[in-house]
């Protein structure tokens, strides 16, 4: 499998203005602890962007805030700190029109594809559903375009009246995929895509992502825990834990010579796996509790490399194209 990068994209995509940016954003959450009511951080300062035609991977342990961050970058949450710019627009901002109209821009696809279909109808009505909604065409257009888009997925187009239960895993995820990219996003959010399907359908799954990503020229962020699909398919990688970006760059350059630790434990952790330094750095413990996240670098309680300045200070992400949070990044 062949990487994705900005080669493949036409026209570089640095040199346009991001469709998605975070600005130091973060997500709280109220939470009752006893008599007394406390705010746990899922998402903590956290500054990522976006442009058409490139694909950002998010990765982290469960609990990292992944998810989270893609619902903030939907507008699905609003951030209790800092903004969330869409083409330059605080979303914070919109009036309900506007949001409206925005809504046909941004689209997800979900990891579970028959938990996220209605059983009892057909693939070809839900695919049309967003059209629908928005009124954008007529019944019978609408219809054509489900069928349309069916034959794009690589689906049979004559079976847009059968029910969800009908398709195998790996046909129903390419309706999911339809059914986003027929309002005609330029944002999608695939969230963990492909992680309920064989890995042989995982493949095709990816392969078709690349190729409608290039064609489409879609700014994506793809949520995943599996760093060999984030490799293949997305041109940067946001290592996220505990609610914070540790490291964020290139995903050749970042997966080729990790600075961080902890992205560092991420690709030991993997079968077979072998790390540029030859020594992996495994991962002990587990991950605090967002409740009481550890004084400075959250990572220090398991860290190999923790020193007690990391108890003292919060580090910021640190460079340019490769950033990492790491006092110590340096250290092999």
């Amino acid at each position: 499998m062949r990487d994705a990068t900005l080669s493949d994209i036409p026209e570089a995509a640095a040199a346009v203005q991001p469709v998605l940016r975070l600005d130091h954003v973060t997500v709280s959450f109220p939470i009752r602890s006893g008599w007394a009511r406390r705010q746990v951080r899922a998402v903590n300062d956290v500054s990522l962007e976006i442009t058409a035609g490139e694909t950002l991977g998010l990765v982290g342990e469960s609990g990292s805030g992944k998810t989270t961050l893609g619902r903030l970058a939907l507008g699905l949450l609003r951030p209790t700190e800092g903004t969330v710019l869409y083409r330059g627009e605080d979303m914070g901002r919109m009036v309900p029109s506007r949001w409206r109209e925005l809504r046909r821009k941004m689209q997800i696809v979900f990891q579970d594809p028959m938990s996220s279909l209605d059983p009892r109808r057909s693939v070809g009505a839900q695919i049309a559903d967003g059209l629908a909604i928005h009124r954008l065409q007529g019944r019978q257009a609408r219809e054509g375009a489900a069928r349309d888009w069916m034959a794009r997925m690589g689906l049979d187009p004559g079976r847009a009246d059968s029910l969800p239960h009908e398709f195998s895993g790996g046909q129903r995820q390419r309706v999911g995929i339809a059914r986003a990219l027929v309002m005609g996003p330029e944002l999608v959010v695939a969230d963990e895509p492909v992680s309920a399907l064989d890995v042989s359908v995982q493949a095709q799954i990816i392969e078709l992502l690349v190729s409608l990503r290039r064609d489409l020229r879609l700014a994506m962020l793809f949520v995943s825990h599996d760093l060999s699909v984030v490799r293949h398919l997305c041109d940067r990688v946001a290592v996220m834990y505990l609610g914070r970006v540790v490291e964020e760059g290139p995903t050749q350059r970042v997966f080729g010579r990790p600075a961080h630790p902890y992205t560092r434990a991420l690709m030991a952790a993997k079968p077979g796996a072998r790390t540029p330094e030859g020594t992996p750095t495994l991962l002990a413990g587990d991950p605090p509790s967002p409740l009481s996240p550890p004084s400075g670098c959250a990572f220090r309680t398991r860290c190999p490399l923790a020193t007690p300045l990391c108890a003292e200070k919060v580090p910021a992400l640190r460079g340019q194209a490769h950033r990492v949070a790491c006092l110590h990044a340096d250290q092999p």
